[in-house]
């Protein structure tokens, strides 16, 4: 049996290791390695991806040896009988490094599946008890939780480790082994005789390994760095802490039996224990939770509750077409079980609906005859062109995908509800992993090399977006007055192209929960968020999707906050109670307001790009606002389908399809692949792709970002187009849009359900402006435009703005009836810079018939005179008949906090009373800059009108 390195660290124990765990794998493949522990420091965050490159690499090797028994041998034979070096294909072995506060140091490797639940669960204890980060284990959690594990005890960390060594033994020594690792500073033959003597005294055999922090020695120089980093100093003033030597690599069975000299004993012990070691993560059976309610099976439920939902969806009756679709969707949704997980997304949606929560069901699985019944989403499912085979397939066996949004004000008590109802051992978000990039990678770096900040801020200006591998060209560099060929700056930009895509740091997903039947403290750890009340997993949507668990998608839409704030008006101030799926359809005088691009505000067309090509698209249906929001992305665009599409909606091209069975696919979008699921029909029907390579190119995309790797399927893909027939121009332009969707896919379902919330957002907008500008305030921060452009735009709609008012405003911007029978927008407090919520409440609260004026507010009101400063800087009392300046004046005149009870009022005629001052009036430029200054608005004039005199020419 080939050796196995068994305690290797990788770069998910963040700023020390220096390896991917991936390159780990395709390095023990090089060096013929049986297998590679990924053991990092109190956690097992990396390991999916290195289970997920061994499984490549297997997969691989079974290609080429298929392809070799098919075809014969590539290349001449060796001259004698061997395995070709291609051949090797390591497994990971699942591992952590267990770091005690007692000081004892251990890596744990599970034996079997109850193995793997014991560190789970001793992840978990550990996380849980710190912050964020954080890991509190103790000698005694390891002697009660140490089942199924099998533990390598590092020699020395602790005062008293002789006696903790002992006690470890007495209780888990016939599942140990006493880990030798090189030091490479001279010493090691006389520190491996001192560790194996330590082993016979503690009953202990020795085990050999490299305890790599490098896959290669090319890595120390970035090793030192990451040091540096985790420091706070530079590389210069490291000193113990830099690595003396690229030594720390993994090594051979060759190099092993050489650096173990007169130990090779315990090179042969790492092998066999490896070899005994069978537990993989593909034995992770993960377990749904069952969702069985009042002694009703899953399928029961599920088929009640769709088919009730058809009833509701379709009064007059359902269409046999719709029918037909939701039996199809129900006999393949119980042949994949997948039951349990619609039912807990309609739970989820229930429970958001009997909170008043808006939300809106998006994905593929989402477009669905069965969750439009369910109320998961309110796009009939007759909208889109694609099955529902492509997205819950029985051949590819994928989890389905359905995304839900919830207004993003609210969405917490959702995420509360979940971990209530399943509890937080069985339920917990996603982790997502916070990689280098160019910018942060120059800043931290460029810190850690020495370089100064101005240098590093000159640097950092010149990167846009994720800026690829931060690659700065040599005339750019030299436009900021640096020199490439600059040592120190050459090598700062050779580590900044190294480092950049490794993991800095766990964050928490946006919202992809992960919820099982069991314990999910015994399929991964969870540990605690930084946000209060959160708690998470240690893995990523990648990994879980490698895995293949079911995630729950709870996300946050500020458009939705928006759009149900507006529905709360409309019944409060007209009586109209609507919901998303009761608003009025196919309103023509809606898409003409959209093809105005008259659209500031509404959800997902007030881009310029979008305000832009609305004119051009003029769209007329719904349909047509699916292609609007899916149109203008980087996929579509990076292939130039952009131009083809309108030229062939306008008339001006004719509409033409590569062949007829693209055009079953191509046919909504008049032969222009537009939709992340054309492209990959395409590459199915077009390029003949299996459903194993679809399924990989697909998984490329998801993870583009962060590995940069759907380019390899090009040739495969216009070798494949060409075969069959189609033009290398299509094939080009279709791969390039491919590469589009790697960087910003957008699939037609999810496009359906956003195109939804484009037409409400639009339709409030023009049939009700004041509303939906009160709404679109109160909804802020979101979308792309500052409240003084909302309130320009709402102005130019007839819509009548009432400044903040000290005796008529509230926390909230509202409404209130004019003169001619409409609405007029009343600001509120929290236009205010500086002006909290509760402040705001307490105004409101003591404000009765009113106030007098800034003392009486302080009075009654209680509040700071600072924050009675910030009421005058915003002209609130404006409406009391004192002037910016007079207000200020006078809360500027109140001293203490709050008021004292004792000279609250005139003793006998005592009062000091002030002469009258006498302010000199603002002009309007200084109103207006006050204004912005107060409330990043005015109402006075717009900014430009001042100077438009002087920019006039004479005589125009």
């Amino acid at each position: 049996m080939p050796f196995a390195e068994l305690s290797a660290l990788s770069n998910f124990t963040f700023l020390t290791g220096a390896a991917h765990p991936e390159e780990y794998i395709e390095r023990a493949a090089t060096l013929g390695l049986s297998g590679v522990a990924i053991a990092d420091e109190n956690s097992v965050a990396g390991i999916v991806r290195a289970h997920a490159r061994a499984r490549e690499i297997a997969r691989q090797v079974r290609e080429r040896q298929r392809q070799e028994a098919r075809h014969g041998m590539i290349g001449p034979p060796a001259p004698w009988p061997t395995t070709p070096h291609w051949a090797a294909t390591p497994r990971l072995i699942p591992a952590a490094r267990l770091v005690l506060r007692d000081g004892l140091t251990l890596t744990a490797l599970p034996r079997d599946r109850q193995g793997w639940a014991s560190l789970c669960r001793l992840l978990t204890l550990g996380r849980r008890r710190a912050a964020k980060g954080g890991c509190e284990l103790h000698l005694a959690d390891l002697l009660e939780g140490a089942a199924g594990l099998h533990l390598l005890l590092h020699p020395g960390g602790a005062r008293d480790w002789h006696r903790q060594a002992a006690q470890l033994t007495a209780r888990l020594g016939a599942h140990m082994h006493l880990l030798l690792r090189p030091h490479y500073d001279g010493r090691d033959p006389a520190r491996f005789a001192h560790q194996t003597r330590q082993a016979t005294r503690l009953g202990l055999p020795t085990l050999a390994a490299a305890a790599p922090i490098l896959h290669r020695a090319q890595r120390r120089r970035l090793a030192d760095v990451l040091s540096a980093i985790r420091l706070g100093v530079t590389v210069d003033r490291l000193g113990r802490h830099a690595l003396p030597n690229a030594e720390a690599r993994l090594r051979s069975e060759a190099e092993m039996r050489r650096l173990f000299t007169g130990h090779k004993d315990a090179v042969d012990r790492a092998a066999a224990l490896a070899a005994g070691l069978t537990f993989s993560l593909d034995e992770l059976r993960y377990e749904y939770p069952s969702e069985v309610a009042e002694n009703e099976s899953p399928s029961q439920r599920l088929r009640r509750l769709a088919e009730a939902g058809l009833d509701w969806r379709y009064p007059t009756g359902a269409p046999e077409r719709v029918r037909a679709m939701m039996e199809h969707e129900l006999t393949l949704i119980a042949k994949l079980r997948y039951e349990p997980y619609f039912l807990t997304v309609n739970d989820v949606v229930a429970f958001a609906r009997s909170r008043g929560i808006l939300c809106q069901g998006r994905g593929s699985a989402a477009n669905s005859v069965v969750c439009y019944c369910l109320g998961v989403t309110s796009v009939s499912p007759e909208i889109g062109t694609m099955v529902f085979e492509r997205f819950v397939s029985e051949a590819r066996d994928e989890p389905p995908d359905i995304d839900v949004d919830f207004e993003h004000e609210r969405r917490e008590e959702v995420i509360q509800w979940i971990y209530e109802r399943y509890g937080r051992h069985r339920a917990g978000l996603c982790a997502t992993v916070i990689h280098y990039r160019s910018k942060r990678a120059i800043r931290e770096v460029g810190r850690a090399m020495g370089l100064s900040e101005d240098i590093l801020g000159a640097m950092t200006s010149q990167i846009w977006g994720y800026g690829g591998d931060g690659r700065l060209s040599p005339d750019r560099l030299r436009e900021l007055g640096l020199d490439a060929s600059e040592p120190r700056l050459a090598l700062t930009l050779d580590l900044v192209r190294e480092i950049t895509g490794f993991p800095r740091h766990l964050s928490q997903h946006v919202g992809g929960f992960i919820i099982t039947e069991g314990r999910l403290d015994e399929l991964v750890p969870i540990e605690n968020a930084s946000m209060a009340d959160r708690t998470v997993i240690c893995w990523d949507k990648d990994d879980i999707d490698a895995l293949g668990i079911l995630k729950v998608d709870v996300l946050a839409l500020g458009m939705l906050t928006c759009i149900r704030k507006a529905f709360d008006l409309l019944t409060q101030h007209r009586g109209q109670a609507h919901t998303l799926a009761t608003l009025p359809p196919e309103d023509p005088a809606v898409y003409e307001m959209l093809s105005r691009a008259d659209s500031l505000g509404v959800f997902q067309v007030e881009s310029r790009a979008q305000m832009n090509f609305l004119p051009r698209m003029r769209p007329r249906c719904f349909y047509d606002l699916v292609i609007q929001v899916a149109i203008i992305r980087p996929g579509p665009i990076q292939g130039d389908m952009v131009h083809p599409f309108i030229r062939r909606r306008n008339g001006e091209d004719p509409v033409s399809f590569p062949s007829d069975e693209l055009g079953r696919v191509l046919g909504k979008t008049l032969g222009v692949p537009l939709f992340q699921e054309q492209a990959m029909q395409i590459a199915i029907i077009g390029a003949g792709f299996t459903p194993e390579e679809a399924d990989r190119l697909r998984r490329s995309l998801a993870t583009f970002k962060k590995h940069g790797n759907v380019s390899e399927f090009r040739n495969r893909f216009l070798r494949g187009m060409r075969a069959n027939g189609y033009d290398m121009e299509f094939a080009e332009r279709c791969f390039s849009q491919i590469e589009g969707f790697g960087s910003y896919g957008f699939p037609e379902s999810h496009a359906a359900s956003f195109a939804h919330l484009v037409y409400a957002s639009a339709w409030i907008k023009h049939h009700h402006p004041a509303v939906f500008a009160c709404a679109l305030l109160n909804a802020q921060p979101m979308g792309f435009y500052a409240p003084a452009q909302i309130v320009r735009d709402a102005r130019e709609h007839g819509v009548t703005v009432r400044p903040v008012c000290i005796n008529a405003s509230y926390w909230d911007n509202t409404l209130e009836p004019d003169r001619q029978g409409r609405l007029a927008l009343r600001l509120g407090f929290r236009q205010i810079k500086g002006v909290a919520r509760d402040e705001a409440d307490w105004i409101a609260a003591a404000r009765g018939n009113g106030y007098a004026g800034p003392e009486d507010v302080w009075r009654r009101a209680g509040l700071a005179p600072a924050l009675l400063a910030r009421l005058a800087e915003a002209d609130a009392f404006a409406a009391l008949g004192l002037t910016r300046r007079d207000a200020l004046w006078q809360a500027k005149a109140l001293h203490s906090p709050e008021p004292l009870p004792l000279f609250a009022r005139d003793l006998d005629g005592e009062a000091i009373h002030e002469p009258a001052a006498h302010l000199p009036k603002m002009t309007l430029g200084e109103e207006m800059v006050e204004d912005y200054a107060a409330l990043h608005l005015s109402l006075r004039a717009h900014p430009l009108a001042l100077l438009r005199p002087l920019l006039t020419p004479p005589g125009t």
